[in-house]
């Protein structure tokens, strides 16, 4: 959908959305969210819970007041069309959490309130764009994982069978040699903890293990940067083309303007003439 398209809906609804769309209104939300996230900080310390605990907890409860009232808004504005945009659906799954009551069994909620943060993803922009460009790539991201699968399969088989005998804690079965090996993807303390002990018994193990960072850690990890990147180029892409299709409109509507105006200017001066030839 371009920005030249018009929506059917009731103008009261467009000045609800366009108040919450007001640049001071985006901005004092994430004025708020950006606070809240303090907040919560504050709370895990028990010196300042102690302090100020419940200043932190009416500060708390204010600032998803007033989020609860920016989607409820959003919700009046839209109708079930607000059901339709994923952002939307994102801030009100993030903020309705916060509402179910804190039970025994349900604990871990309240920790999740933090997810409110992730609010500034829809409110930012640039953050929007790239977080678009990652769910883009995603498709792409298949193919990397499958090859990553297949090198760690092949590799965790070879060490396995090799190593497995003399260091069962790291290569024992295909389980601890992929978490092995995925510590040595990662290159965390691969050298003294993993290669140098192996190296003791099999003095050749150094070709197995840069060969395994070379291809894992250089070649398959660049290729995930790769693939985001690039659709984050596409995105960008996308958007351009829009922008460029948008300006299209606006010049040919412009131009089609021009034309009826100077049709306009053309019958009036025809009707000036015209009575003057009649006096």
């Amino acid at each position: 959908m371009t920005t030249m398209q018009i929506t059917n809906r009731a103008p009261w609804r467009e000045k609800i959305e366009d108040f919450v769309h007001l640049p001071s209104v985006q901005h004092f939300i994430v004025f708020l969210i950006l606070l809240n996230a303090v907040f919560m900080g504050l709370e895990t310390s028990p010196t300042v819970t102690q302090w100020i605990g419940e200043p932190l907890g009416i500060m708390d409860h204010f600032i998803l007041g007033i989020f609860i009232i920016e989607i409820v808004l959003m919700m009046i504005a839209r109708g079930w069309r607000f059901f339709l945009d994923p952002w939307g659906v994102f801030d009100f799954l993030v903020v309705g959490i916060a509402l179910i009551p804190a039970t025994e069994t349900l604990a871990v909620l309240r920790a999740l309130r933090v997810l409110r943060v992730l609010r500034l993803i829809n409110k930012i922009e640039s953050m929007k764009k790239v977080v678009a460009g990652l769910l883009g790539s995603l498709a792409s991201l298949g193919s990397v994982v499958s090859l990553l699968l297949i090198v760690f399969y092949v590799a965790a088989v070879v060490a396995t069978n090799v190593f497995g005998g003399e260091f069962p804690d790291y290569f024992g079965d295909l389980g601890r040699t992929f978490f092995s090996l995925f510590q040595v993807m990662t290159l965390e303390s691969w050298s003294d903890g993993i290669a140098r002990p192996v190296m003791e018994k099999f003095p050749y193990a150094w070709i197995f293990f840069v060969l395994f960072i070379l291809i894992a850690t250089f070649v398959v990890i660049n290729l995930f940067i790769a693939v985001i990147v690039d659709s984050l180029s596409s995105a960008n892409k996308d958007e351009e083309t829009e922008l460029d299709h948008d300006a299209l409109f606006l010049h040919k509507e412009l131009t089609s303007l021009k034309s009826e105006m100077s049709d306009i200017k053309a019958m009036l001066l025809e009707l000036s003439e015209s009575k003057k030839t009649g006096s």
